[in-house]
């Protein structure tokens, strides 16, 4: 027996843009903006701390990486479970279990004492801290529709943009006091601080009246149905392999950077504030450039700068002229793109499934999550002691993002059947 789609209708639900406005709207998004900063918090303040975690817990050089996999295998599977919750039960439930768990998880990770321990922990940091990218994309679809949606995630991108900037910097400050455990203790509070701001300040967006029984069943069945979208499934793929060499970037650099070109762990953070910096810049030019063009048309655009920027590090490498200035304009290229690609392109997959903005968010995400983990791993399996394992997978990260959306969206962009 076979399960009815849901209705798809494009129309935002009862709590419209009109009852926000104006500071409560600034206060809103700044509210989200906090929810979503807990994953690059998670990640981009802990890489600083690589080198002294291997000595301290005696591993490998490039064994940190799996950590790093194991949070984002949390961030996949805990996703596909939050959406299809939310949309049940509304916005709110899922943020107080996810962000509980995230802050019992960094407490663990702070008295880790192996890998096995570290591995686990980051896991279930993940497993948390991920309920936050599903609802809050899921509250903006429940409010907007695609235009605004694509800017308030530019918006997004500036209040969470300043994650990256800081945490790396925020680490490498923290670890020339005190141990690397204060890392996990830091984000300990931030989560705690996450579930006082949800209690406080965050209003709910869905209403569940009229929502059926949650059965496994038809929770395959809508996940099933969003995967015959050729459009969702085109725009999910396309920026989820920009995002993944984002990732590859993350998990690469910090050997690159640090071991490789010499960068002091302290200043790790520089270098990685000024992408997140090329990120935000982008994003904010995108909400300005929505008010003349449609996201459908930036993101096609955009997606043009991926492959080149990694077909760019790929040729310097192979050429023997790599450098670190080489690969920091690289990296600010392909990193800056997502300022244009990840707002759109979500605006554009969630447009048409208003009725299951949170199971559409949770696919979207852990799609995405999923490219990263393998991006990231397959980082760490093909290290070998210079730049070119980075380099290869950026670069067929970026040209399939391009390709999957040349090959997906732009026959709809022809028929006249984007949104």
């Amino acid at each position: 027996m076979s399960v009815s789609p849901p209705s798809t209708a494009s129309s935002p639900s009862p709590a419209t843009p009109s009852r926000l406005s104006g500071r409560r709207l600034g206060v809103w998004i700044l509210l989200l903006g906090m929810l979503t900063a807990i994953a690059p918090l998670s990640i981009d303040m802990y890489l600083p701390s690589f080198p002294l975690v291997e000595r301290a817990l005696e591993v490998a050089p490039g064994t940190l990486e799996f950590t790093l996999s194991a949070f984002f295998i949390g961030l996949t599977l805990g996703q596909l479970a939050y959406g299809p919750l939310s949309d049940r039960f509304g916005r709110k439930p899922p943020l107080y279990f996810g962000y509980a768990l995230f802050t019992l998880a960094s407490l663990g990770c702070a008295l880790a004492d192996s890998l096995t321990v570290l591995i686990i922990g980051r896991f279930l940091q993940g497993l948390g801290g991920c309920v936050g990218m599903v609802v809050t994309s899921a509250m903006v679809r429940d409010r907007m529709g695609v235009r605004e949606a694509a800017r308030v995630f530019s918006l997004l991108i500036l209040v969470m943009g300043l994650a990256p900037i800081l945490a790396p910097l925020l680490g490498g400050w923290l670890l020339t006091f005190w141990d690397w455990r204060a890392l996990f203790l830091v984000l300990a509070g931030f989560g705690a601080l996450c579930l006082l701001a949800i209690a406080r300040g965050l209003p709910e967006t869905h209403d569940t009246r009229h929502e059926p029984p949650l059965r496994l069943r038809r929770v395959a069945g809508n996940y099933a149905y969003l995967l015959r979208q050729r459009a969702f499934v085109g725009y999910v793929i396309s920026a989820g392999l920009a995002r993944a060499g984002m990732f590859a970037y993350i998990a690469g650099s910090p050997f690159l950077l640090i071991q490789f070109y010499g960068v002091a762990p302290e200043h790790f953070g520089w270098f990685f504030g000024a992408n997140a910096l090329a990120l935000i810049a982008a994003s904010q030019v995108n909400a300005w450039l929505l008010r003349r063009l449609t996201p459908s048309t930036l993101l096609r655009r955009a997606l043009w700068l991926p492959p080149l920027a990694g077909l760019g590090l790929l040729a310097m490498v192979l050429g023997d002229q790599d450098s670190l200035v080489g690969f920091s304009l690289g990296f600010l290229l392909f990193i800056g793109s997502l300022g244009w690609i990840g707002p759109n392109a979500t605006a554009c997959a969630l447009a048409t499934h208003g009725q299951m903005a949170g199971t559409a968010s949770a696919l979207n995400g852990s799609l995405g999550f999923l490219l990263a983990t393998l991006a990231g791993s397959l980082v760490g399996l093909l290290h070998d002691g210079t730049g070119q394992p980075l380099a290869l997978v950026m670069a067929c990260c970026g040209g399939g993002a391009w390709l999957t959306h040349r090959l997906l969206i732009r026959p709809l962009a022809l028929a006249g059947s984007q949104p």
